[in-house]
């Protein structure tokens, strides 16, 4: 989606907001497709004293498995990016801006970026999420298993003579 901005960077107190569906189905992360629906996207820019802020809010479905416990889930996420727009840069090395030589931006490409930056690096089902039993292998939110939870790794137990 081209985001046409010429009016709003030559009139001062300009706003200009579009709205549409971007599909990012097609998209792989780490072997998951994790975008089942099209993510909503609204996008404001607004020129105020020369400057050009753009605001972009992102509204999808993220659906992955767990890290711990292995079941799939899905979470509705909520995300809102600012950016400053800037026709020309002096300087090649300044991150803060977006540069728009031609005062237009291609918004699927900021918002793909802005939302794969900002995806968890630990997917968790819940915040707290008991994971699996490491004997077993039991999904242990749904239960405590059977096993014996003294057992001692064999690697330490040697330091359990110098306790007695």
């Amino acid at each position: 989606m081209v985001f046409e901005l010429k009016s709003v960077f030559q009139n001062e107190g300009e706003e200009k907001q579009v709205e549409y569906k971007l599909d990012m189905t097609d998209i792989d992360i780490d072997g998951v497709f994790p975008f089942k629906t099209p993510i909503d996207v609204t996008a404001v820019a607004k020129n105020r004293a020369s400057l050009v802020n753009l605001a972009i809010k992102v509204v999808f479905d993220y659906t992955r498995s767990c890290d711990r416990c292995g079941e799939e889930f899905t979470r509705h996420i909520d995300m809102t990016f600012s950016h400053k727009l800037a026709q020309t840069l002096v300087d090649d090395g300044n991150d803060d801006y977006i540069e728009t030589p031609d005062m237009t931006l291609e918004l699927d490409e900021t918002v793909i970026s802005d939302i794969l930056l900002s995806l968890p690096q630990k997917n968790l089902c819940k915040e707290d999420c008991k994971g699996l039993c490491q004997q077993c292998g039991k999904n242990l939110n749904e239960g405590d298993c059977s096993c014996d939870k003294k057992q001692i790794d064999p690697r330490l137990e040697i330091l359990k003579q110098l306790m007695e």
